[in-house]
């Protein structure tokens, strides 16, 4: 699996991951639904720091189609909820 993050690239990810970061996403959205400020940044930091860990970084010449495109880990929660919708992970 392919993975955007908007600002800094592409990182190549196991398909296995996916379960943990899918636990993420719903954190994030559970936060975005309440309005939780912190626990949106905490969690957004978790769930970026968690693609750059557990993935491969594409050379930045690559275009590969993503999968997932995440926010830039500065982007507000607003800006993430516009983005988001009620979908979840960002379709590539």
């Amino acid at each position: 699996m392919i993975v955007r993050i908007m600002g800094e690239g592409q990182v190549q990810l196991d398909d296995r991951h996916f379960v943990e970061l899918n636990k993420l996403d719903d954190e994030l959205l559970e936060e975005m639904e309440n309005g939780d400020e912190a626990g949106f940044r905490r969690t957004l930091g978790a769930l970026l720091d968690a693609v750059r860990r557990l993935g491969s970084p594409l050379p930045d010449d690559a275009l590969e189609p993503s999968e997932l495109i995440l926010p830039a880990p500065d982007a507000t929660l607003e800006e993430v909820r516009d983005m988001l919708g009620d979908n979840g992970l960002i379709p590539g």
